[in-house]
């Protein structure tokens, strides 16, 4: 299923096309998805695992309108080179994330010192952008109610970067291409 609630870059009057968008032309558009209770109330919603649905996001960015069941949640992460934003359109998500710039490549595990750890809970209306190589984990931690959320990243994500965590020892684990997860 596609849904188109925004549409996309169009050229100027002198022919070229707009600027890539911003993380806060991600974050706008995540908020004014959000906004538009009949696209969230559109969304199945399963009770046991995640349910999304693929957007067309601002100036060719890729976007995700995603469903989470109580309990559910993304693992440590990264979105490779691409910027983005999220925002909570229902319930409340919590967001662990690393305020430390990682290596990008040719490392399989990583100590981080101890004051890199950030914790933030996106209630309905709340989100946030990001920069490349953000590493982080979100949750639905609620025990009985759903989650949904916008997300947008630019460019169109060209692979995530899946990590464990233990303590203070990061460990890159897998790397998905798109053809995995579309």
């Amino acid at each position: 299923m596609s849904v188109s609630p925004s549409a996309s870059v169009s050229p100027s009057a002198s022919g070229s096309v707009a600027a890539a968008p911003t993380q806060a032309d991600l974050l706008d558009f995540a908020r004014r998805t959000a906004a538009d209770t009949a696209l969230i109330d559109s969304l199945p919603l399963d009770p046991e695992g995640r349910t999304w649905v693929r957007l067309q996001g601002p100036g060719g960015s890729e976007a995700w309108l995603i469903g989470w069941p109580p309990g559910t949640g993304t693992g440590w992460h990264d979105h490779a080179d691409s910027v983005g934003a999220f925002l909570t359109a229902r319930g409340e998500l919590k967001e662990h994330s690393l305020a430390a710039r990682l290596p990008t490549d040719g490392w399989k595990t990583l100590e981080l010192t101890e004051d890199v750890d950030r914790e933030r809970r996106l209630s309905a209306g709340h989100g946030r952008s990001f920069g490349r190589h953000h590493v982080h984990e979100v949750l639905n931690e609620s025990p009985d109610r759903h989650a949904v959320s916008v997300h947008a990243y630019y460019p169109p994500l060209p692979r995530i970067r899946r990590y464990s965590r233990a303590g203070t020892v990061l460990r890159l684990e897998q790397v998905e291409r798109p053809e995995d997860w579309q």
